[in-house]
C-alpha cells in the first residue's frame, strides 16, 4: 500500500496543556503552522559547566515514561538510569501513536528517543519490515543499528538490518528475504531496492528521518521524499533535526499528521578554566592507560566517569589492586553511603571516585582537580556536566576524555556543542613514568630527612651494619629502598612496554586501512549530473596521514559551504592532501566560509588546485586519471 503526500493534512492548532509538574519539562505541542513554533523550550542557562549540571531539570525515570517488559529491561541491563530530555518528552507521544517532530542537536539521545517507542511496539510475528529509519550517512546508519540491537537484546527473534552502499546487496537481499522488523539506511541504497523491488514497506509501521538536516544538505531531498510517497499513509512519522530550514518545515508539513513538535536546545559552554584533553585507545587499553595517568597527572581528587552501574564497581576495584584509594557511587549505593564516600574525597581520606551521571550530579568537592571520561557520554549535555565537577568557582580544572576508534564522531559532536577543541594528548611514555616515580621517591627521601629525631636513631643502626659488615653507606641506603620497594619494581623498563605497543600497532593498522581506504579516489553520490567541464579542482591540506575519507570531505564542505551533492566531482586522496572538484562557478563567498573549516582537526586551507609541484617530495602530485563517478549507492 502506497500513500500520496498528504498535503491537505497541515498541523492544526492543538494546544497541550502541560501539568504543573512539567514546567521544566522540554517544550512539547502541537504545530499550528508547521514546524517552529513551540508552547516552550527547555533551554539550559547559557553557563557554564561549572553551573550547568545544577540547572539541570528533572526529568522522570524511564519506567514512568511507558516503557514495560523487555525494553525496560534491556535498558536497565546496560545500566542507563535517566533518561535525557528529549527521550523523557519524546518517548510517550511516540509510544501513544504521535507523529513527532524533534528539535534537539546532535548528541543529545535522539536514536534512543525513537528506537525505545519502536521495539516497545513491534510484532515480531510479522516478517516485512515494519520500521524504516533513514540516516544521512553509512556511519551513522551503522550506529543506529547498533542501538538498536542493544535495546532489543531481551526481545527474542528481533532482526534489524543496516542498508548501506558500500556493502555488498547479496547480504542484504539473504537477510531481506528471511524476514526483518528493522531497516535502518542511507536514502540512496533504500531508493535502490525500492527501484528493485527487493525491499517491501507495504506493512510499514514507522518511519523515522534521522538527522533529517543533514540528509537534505547532502542533497537527499528528492530520494526522502520519494521515500517518504511510497510508504503506508497510515504509518507513524518521527523526524528529527538539529535545524529547521524551510525544506524540512514543507516536508512536516506534507507528509507528516498533526505532529507534536518538541525542543531542546543547548546553550551551555564548558568552563575556559577547565583543560579538555582527550587519548584515543582501545576499550581493553582504557584501565592500563588510566594507571599511567594517575601516575603521571599531579591530581588531588578525581572522578572518573563510566557508563553503567556496573562498571563504577569493576573499575573502583582495579583501581584498588592497583595500591589506589578508590570508591565506587552510583544509583544503587543508599543516599547515606554516597554522602559518606564523598565526605571520604573531600576529607583526603579517598582520591578517586568511580561514578555514573546521575549519582554525581550537584557534587562540589573543591579537591576535584580532575574529571576523566572513562566512557565517552553519547550526549553532549552530560560531557558538560560532567566535566562541570572540576573548575568551579574560579578554580582550573583538567578534563581527560578516553575515545575508541569508533567513537572519533562523538568529538565532533562534543566540539560543535561545547565551541572548543579538546587537545589530543600523548600517553606518558614509560620515561614520564620514570620520571616522576624517582620525583616521588626523591620528596619522600627529603621529607624523612625532616624528621631528625628519628633519622638520629636510625644514623646509629646503619653506622653499627656498615662497621661490622664492611658494606659501604650507599650500599645500605640501596637495599633499604629495596625493602620499602618490596616486589613491584621502581622503574618501568622501556624496552618492554606492551601498552605503548599495543597503541602503536593500533595506530599503524588504522594508516594502513585510511590507505587502503583513501588509494580509492572517489566521487560523492550521484554527481553524473554535471559535466566535466563544469568542475574545477580544489586542493585541501588533509590526506591519507589524517586518516580522511571521502565521505567526511563532502559531509564537512557540504555543511559548511552549503553545497549539494551535484557539486562534488572526483575526489582524489593523496598522503598529506586531497584534490575536490567542486563546480567551476563556485560563488567566492563559499570559498570564504570554508576557509575555515576543519576536517579530522585539521584546518583544510581550501584554494585552487595549480597542478603538481616541481620540487617533489611527498605533496607531489600523482597522475590524475578522471575515476568513474561514485554511484548512488556508495552513500
Amino acid at each position: 500500500m502506497t500513500g500520496a503526500p498528504r498535503a491537505d493534512r497541515r498541523c492544526r492548532a492543538v494546544r497541550r496543556i502541560l501539568p504543573a509538574d512539567s514546567r521544566a519539562a522540554p517544550g512539547r505541542r502541537r504545530a499550528p503552522d508547521g514546524p517552529g513554533h513551540y508552547l516552550g523550550e527547555v533551554t539550559p542557562p547559557d553557563a557554564t559547566a561549572s553551573d550547568a549540571a545544577d540547572d539541570t531539570p528533572d526529568v522522570p525515570g524511564f519506567d514512568e515514561l511507558g516503557l514495560t517488559g523487555p525494553v525496560l529491561a534491556a535498558i536497565r541491563d546496560l545500566g542507563y538510569e535517566q533518561p535525557s530530555l528529549i527521550q523523557a518528552a519524546t518517548i510517550p507521544p511516540l509510544l501513544a501513536g504521535h507523529d513527532v517532530v524533534g528539535m534537539a542537536q546532535t548528541g543529545t539521545g535522539k536514536t534512543a528517543a525513537f528506537a525505545l517507542p519502536v521495539l516497545e511496539r513491534l510484532d515480531v510475528s510479522q516478517k516485512t519490515p515494519q520500521a524504516l529509519v533513514l540516516a544521512p550517512t553509512r556511519e551513522l546508519a551503522l550506529q543506529v543499528c547498533e542501538a538498536f540491537e542493544s535495546y532489543a537484546a531481551r526481545m527474542r527473534g528481533v532482526h534489524v538490518l543496516p542498508v548501506y552502499g558500500g556493502q555488498g546487496y547479496g547480504v542484504q537481499l539473504s537477510a531481506l528475504r528471511r524476514g526483518v522488523h528493522v531497516v535502518v539506511g542511507t536514502p540512496g541504497r533504500i531508493m535502490d531496492h525500492l527501484s528493485k523491488g527487493t525491499l517491501d514497506l507495504s506493512e510499514l509501521k514507522y518511519l523515522v528521518l534521522d538527522e533529517a538536516d543533514e540528509m537534505l544538505k547532502m542533497g537527499f531531498a528528492e530520494d526522502v521524499e520519494q521515500i517518504l510517497a511510497q510508504t503506508p499513509s497510515d504509518k507513524q512519522v518521527a523526524l528529527f533535526s538539529a535545524t529547521m530550514p524551510p525544506a524540512i518545515r514543507r516536508i512536516a508539513q506534507q507528509y507528516l499528521r498533526d505532529p507534536e513538535e518538541i525542543t531542546v536546545k543547548s546553550k551551555t559552554a564548558t568552563n575556559t578554566n577547565i583543560t579538555q584533553r582527550y587519548l584515543v585507545v582501545s576499550y581493553a587499553q582504557k584501565v592500563d592507560a588510566l594507571t599511567r595517568i594517575l601516575e603521571v597527572e599531579n591530581f588531588e581528587g578525581m572522578i572518573v566517569f563510566v557508563r553503567t552501574k556496573n562498571e563504577t564497581e569493576t573499575l573502583a576495584e582495579k583501581l584498588r589492586a592497583r595500591g589506589y584509594s578508590a570508591a565506587a557511587i552510583n544509583g544503587d549505593v543508599p543516599q547515606v553511603q554516597r554522602e559518606r564516600t564523598v565526605n571520604q574525597l573531600r576529607e583526603g581520606k579517598l582520591d578517586i571516585l568511580v561514578a555514573t551521571d546521575v549519582a554525581a550530579r550537584g557534587l562540589d568537592v573543591e579537591r576535584i582537580s580532575h574529571v576523566v571520561n572513562f566512557d565517552i557520554p553519547t550526549d553532549t549535555e552530560s560531557y558538560v556536566h560532567r566535566i562541570g565537577r572540576t573548575g568551579r568557582a574560579g578554580r582550573t580544572g583538567d578534563a581527560i576524555s578516553f575515545i575508541t576508534p569508533r567513537e572519533r564522531y562523538l568529538l565532533r559532536h562534543i566540539e560543535k556543542a561545547t565551541r572548543q577543541q579538546p587537545e589530543l594528548m600523548r600517553l606518558p611514555s614509560t620515561e614520564d613514568v620514570n620520571t616522576t616515580r624517582l620525583a616521588r621517591f626523591d620528596d619522600a627521601i627529603t621529607q624523612a630527612l625532616a624528621e631528625s629525631e628519628r633519622i638520629e636513631r636510625f644514623r646509629d643502626i646503619i653506622d653499627h651494619y656498615v662497621r661490622h659488615h664492611d658494606v659501604p653507606e650507599a650500599d645500605v641506603a640501596a637495599a633499604l629502598a629495596v625493602v620499602a620497594q618490596g616486589d613491584t619494581p621502581l622503574l618501568l623498563d622501556p624496552d618492554d612496554d606492551p601498552l605503548a605497543r599495543s597503541l602503536e600497532a593500533d595506530a599503524h593498522g588504522g594508516a594502513r586501512r585510511g590507505e587502503r581506504d583513501g588509494a580509492r579516489s572517489e566521487r560523492a553520490p550521484r554527481g553524473g549530473r554535471r559535466g566535466r567541464s563544469d568542475f574545477s579542482p580544489y586542493r585541501i591540506e588533509v590526506g591519507r596521514r589524517h586518516r580522511v575519507e571521502p565521505r567526511q570531505i563532502v559531509g564537512a564542505l557540504a555543511n559548511e559551504g552549503g553545497l549539494g551533492r551535484d557539486d562534488f566531482g572526483a575526489i582524489s586522496i593523496k598522503p598529506n592532501f586531497s584534490v575536490v572538484e567542486l563546480p567551476a562557478n563556485l560563488d567566492p563567498s563559499v570559498l570564504d566560509r570554508l576557509r575555515n573549516t576543519r576536517i579530522s582537526g585539521q584546518l583544510i586551507d581550501i584554494r585552487p588546485d595549480r597542478g603538481p609541484k616541481r620540487s617533489g617530495g611527498n605533496d607531489r602530485r600523482e597522475r590524475r586519471d578522471g575515476p568513474p563517478r561514485r554511484r548512488r549507492d556508495d552513500d
